[in-house]
């Protein structure tokens, strides 16, 4: 596939199963300041050319959302701070359900990265209230008219945005998409194209990772009134700490998605990996 015929396929994939992702921002205020230099989070990787993120958590280990692994396996190479890495293994959290809950995979790679100091995850229940960070590279908007501006077309222009946690129970975090007096300075939400990407804020110049990019709900993606929805970190710090000692790690994960996402079938799985992964030329 290329040109046209390959965007509007990607495109048509990614509106069916990145149910959420990358920055959609606040219409009274430019979106110059929303835009971010590529390098602001070395610790931030992509999977895909035109997005899919997860986040460094320790030299070996990237934290990312089960849906957005559908390409990613062994031998598989993904992008951070500007280096191509392989893949070693990926565990997607066994009791995925997708579009409800346990939206959550680890990938581990061959080799440490040396030269970035990884994100920590949040491991207390005192999320709620919190005021988070998202980051992104997909498509773009406001929160009059939604997501208009998609991640092909944002040609990898990194946003980020911030948001207060208003749910956190269980497995779950949540934001809302508030506008006016309401707002944050640079109140924003996920539009499509950067699943997996964190939640994230910094305390005495460590990142530390509270949420992972899963969906959105109760309304039209990047409007004013949506619902941002997260995995939470401290809900899985148990099945990360087991996944990461290597003990029993076929117990609590699959190596693969279960069920791939809508709009794609195991026949032209290979293709679409082909088409989407990171390469040489990417760089």
């Amino acid at each position: 596939m290329h040109g046209e015929l390959m965007r509007y396929f990607l495109l048509f994939i990614c509106c069916l199963t990145f149910s959420a992702h990358a920055i959609v921002i606040r219409h009274d205020v430019p979106d110059e300041e929303y835009k971010v230099k590529e390098n602001t989070i070395p610790q931030l990787a992509t999977f895909y050319f035109d997005g899919a993120h997860g986040t460094l958590i320790e030299p070996s280990w990237i934290i990312t959302a089960a849906h957005a692994t559908f390409c990613v396996s062994p031998d598989s190479s993904i992008l951070i701070n500007g280096n191509l890495v392989n893949v070693e293994n990926v565990y997607i959290h066994k009791d995925y359900k997708p579009g409800k809950s346990h939206d959550i995979a680890l990938i581990q790679l061959r080799e440490p990265v040396a030269d970035v100091i990884p994100f920590a995850i949040n491991t207390d229940s005192n999320e709620l209230d919190k005021n988070l960070w998202f980051i992104g590279i997909g498509g773009t908007g406001n929160g009059l008219t939604g997501q208009t501006v998609d991640n092909y077309e944002n040609e990898g222009q990194m946003r980020k945005a911030q948001n207060n946690v208003t749910f956190a129970k269980g497995p779950l975090l949540k934001f809302d998409f508030n506008e006016g007096n309401e707002a944050l300075p640079l109140e924003g939400v996920s539009g499509g194209g950067d699943s997996g990407g964190p939640a994230y804020m910094f305390q005495d110049k460590l990142g530390i990772v509270y949420g992972i990019s899963s969906r959105v709900e109760g309304g039209d993606i990047g409007k004013y009134g949506v619902k941002e929805v997260y995995s939470r970190t401290s809900y899985f710090v148990p099945w990360i700490q087991q996944i990461i000692s290597g003990v029993n790690t076929r117990g609590i994960s699959h190596q693969r998605l279960q069920q791939l996402p809508a709009g794609l079938t195991e026949d032209i799985l290979p293709q679409v990996c082909e088409d989407i992964s990171i390469g040489e030329r990417d760089i």
